[in-house]
């Protein structure tokens, strides 16, 4: 046969070889997002008021807060302004009447109710407060906790360290828990390690040896590498000294500071900061008003969607995207608390309500914005703001659910086709993107994993995490049964 091909076998190799290095290496850098759970939220609590049983005690106090000023489901739709909210009556009898009619409904004919979402969400939130109201906490020896003598934060270190021992021991703690330690600034660099040397090594004590499970320390404030390097090597001195396994501190950091997003050279240094961890980074955090601050923004306009702020999410999002390390928003410092407290007038308690109501539309906003943005993480900061957090999530789910189980499903029906008859079918980033929503609705909570087989794709489909591997796996399928028949 004639021959087609200029280059050699040989010179091909060459060059392959080369390749071959460059895109491993390149893999490497970016092994995609990890499968694990992600939480929604990280609650920053002051040290000194830690205890075992927080978890409980937060979904104690969310739950009151929300059955109190959101006694029913009709009215929780309206201070959100979910959809069909408007059309929902104001009256107990009336809402009785259509919580029962939409109970007895089917899921079809529930969803052409104006009452359907509000229903929806609100039932889910009153099952996730009762359930496990607190994911994730930070024990706070920064901000949260504040500059006190050495004498008390050493007592306070000690005493978090033997809450957290106990909450292990008796199964209390939510499920990801870590501490915040004061930055590593030349100022509070040694105030900073010895919290961590002091807890680490009495909760190891108290413990018989052991770290929780998902337990990180927070870094806050980094701008430079040095920092995150400090931190390593002293996490290898204390896993060396107390026995523990090799890179079992793991780690996190805030982006805080202009010098985060920018560094003097004109380039973002947030991977150089991932790199310098040696694989302990499991997340970066944003901190809203150290950051706004940080770019001279006054008081009253530092909030969570300033535009500062988005410019700072999306650098630091295509800065670390498809490395595997989690992002996570700021908090709303708004606290829905009513401001009178004891034996209320009835004025005193309208008050009360139009406070809360206002904060948690405001907190809601600022979560559908991280949402929007791609951030599925962010702070809360007291138990009251959970009712608002949860149904920010839900809502942003729930509202396109339907429309995206018919859509994937067309989707890959259509993608499986072209793939067997040889066509060209080169949209496969709109799948990845309806994929995307399936993965992070499932992994809030938002829905089921029976609501996600509705989609007609398998639960290690969905986890593969790969619209790609899906189509290819279903043409594979389809070639080996047409060869059976």
């Amino acid at each position: 046969m004639k021959r087609l091909t200029s280059i050699t076998v040989a010179d091909k190799r060459k060059v392959f070889s080369k390749l071959k290095r460059a895109n491993t290496a390149f893999q490497k850098k970016y092994p995609g997002d990890k499968s694990d759970r992600q939480p929604v939220h990280t609650v920053y609590g002051g040290a000194n008021l830690f205890k075992s049983n927080i978890a409980n005690s937060f979904s104690q106090k969310s739950l009151d807060s929300l059955l109190t000023y959101a006694p029913n489901f009709c009215e929780f739709g309206k201070i959100f302004g979910l959809e069909g909210a408007n059309e929902l009556p104001t009256s107990n009898k009336k809402i009785e009447k259509i919580s029962k009619a939409l109970k007895k409904m089917s899921t079809k004919e529930r969803r052409n109710h104006p009452g359907y979402l509000s229903y929806e969400i609100y039932k889910k939130v009153i099952k996730k407060l009762e359930k496990e109201a607190l994911e994730d906490f930070r024990i706070d020896f920064e901000d949260g906790f504040g500059n006190r003598s050495d004498e008390e934060e050493d007592q306070t270190a000690l005493q978090a360290a033997r809450e957290v021992a106990k909450g292990m021991e008796e199964g209390t703690l939510p499920p990801f828990i870590g501490i915040r330690i004061k930055c590593f600034a030349e100022e509070t660099k040694e105030r900073g390690l010895r919290t961590l040397d002091i807890f680490v090594t009495e909760l190891v004590k108290k413990s018989g040896g052991k770290l929780p499970d998902n337990f990180v320390v927070m870094l806050p404030k980094v701008t430079i590498t040095n920092q995150v390097t400090a931190l390593v090597e002293c996490f290898e001195l204390l896993e060396n000294k107390l026995e523990l396994e090799a890179g079992s501190l793991q780690m996190e950091m805030m982006v805080e500071t202009t010098q985060s997003i920018m560094d003097i050279k004109g380039t973002n240094p947030l991977s150089r900061f991932v790199s310098a961890s040696k694989g302990r980074c499991k997340a970066m955090h944003f901190g809203t008003y150290d950051y706004t601050a940080s770019c001279s923004i006054t008081a009253v306009y530092q909030e969570m969607d300033h535009p500062v702020c988005d410019f700072a999410h999306h650098m630091t999002k295509v800065a670390l995207a498809h490395t595997g390390i989690f992002l996570s928003d700021g908090a709303t410092n708004t606290m829905p608390i009513g401001p009178h407290r004891g034996k209320l007038t009835k004025k005193q308690k309208e008050e009360n309500r139009r406070v809360v109501h206002r904060s948690w539309k405001k907190g809601y906003d600022h979560i559908r914005h991280s949402l929007w943005n791609g951030y599925y993480q962010g702070w809360d900061l007291n138990p009251a703001q959970l009712p608002m957090r949860y149904t920010a999530v839900y809502a942003f789910f729930l509202e396109s659910y339907h429309d995206a189980v018919d859509r994937l499903k067309t989707f890959v029906d259509k993608a499986a086709r072209a793939t067997l008859i040889g066509d060209v079918f080169d949209d496969a980033a709109t799948g990845q993107g309806l994929l995307n929503y399936f993965l992070r609705a499932l992994n809030s909570g938002a829905i089921s994993e029976k609501e996600v087989l509705a989609t007609g794709l398998t639960l290690e489909e969905i986890r593969s995490r790969s619209f790609r591997f899906i189509l290819e796996r279903r043409a594979a399928l389809n070639q080996e049964e047409n060869e059976v028949i």
